[in-house]
């Protein structure tokens, strides 16, 4: 065993990245202060070929350099868009077919594990601001909460981590990593 050099991982380029088939997922940012959670938003965005990134409310937008820093260049190759109400967006989405899936801790809420996406339809993750989640008006307009459940004393998980996790979850359940 050996580790593999950029060159043999091949990855897409950014123009082959641009047109390449995408997973029929969106990730929507609520309201995220954080920019280097924004750039890794990207950077995992990039990693599971979503189709966007819309960036809502208080969001920073590139270009930055602090998102940059974390994105390491995927702001060229992931679609995005800038929108201030994060609840208008969602209910363009809901027109357009997707599935709404709020990632925050909430009565009922689905543990992640457990949620069951169906292949082929589209889903939009929502996750939100670092201190206060997602806008108690866009849960309720949600499909599916969904909940990451956590064993230690901490109360959450930084909002990088858990659009990996949640991004690496469906991607796997709905077979898009076979692209």
């Amino acid at each position: 065993m050996k580790k593999l050099s950029l060159d043999e991982l091949n990855r897409l380029s950014v123009e082959a990245f641009k047109k390449a088939d995408k997973n029929p997922i969106v990730l929507v940012l609520d309201n995220v202060r954080s920019l280097n959670n924004v750039g890794a938003a990207f950077r995992t965005g990039d990693a599971f070929l979503v189709e966007k990134i819309f960036l809502c409310g208080i969001t920073g937008t590139p270009p930055h350099r602090d998102i940059h820093k974390t994105a390491l260049g995927a702001t060229e190759s992931v679609a995005w868009e800038y929108r201030e109400n994060t609840i208008e967006l969602i209910r363009e989405l809901h027109h357009e077919g997707y599935q709404v899936c709020v990632l925050e801790q909430a009565s009922h809420s689905i543990p992640l594990n457990r949620f069951q996406p169906k292949p082929g339809q589209p889903y939009a993750l929502v996750f939100g601001n670092e201190v206060f989640g997602v806008h108690e008006d866009v849960v309720l307009a949600a499909d599916h909460v969904l909940e990451i459940p956590q064993l230690g004393t901490k109360h959450s998980l930084n909002i990088s981590v858990t659009i990996g996790i949640a991004l690496w979850d469906l991607v796997c359940k709905t077979e898009g990593l076979e692209k």
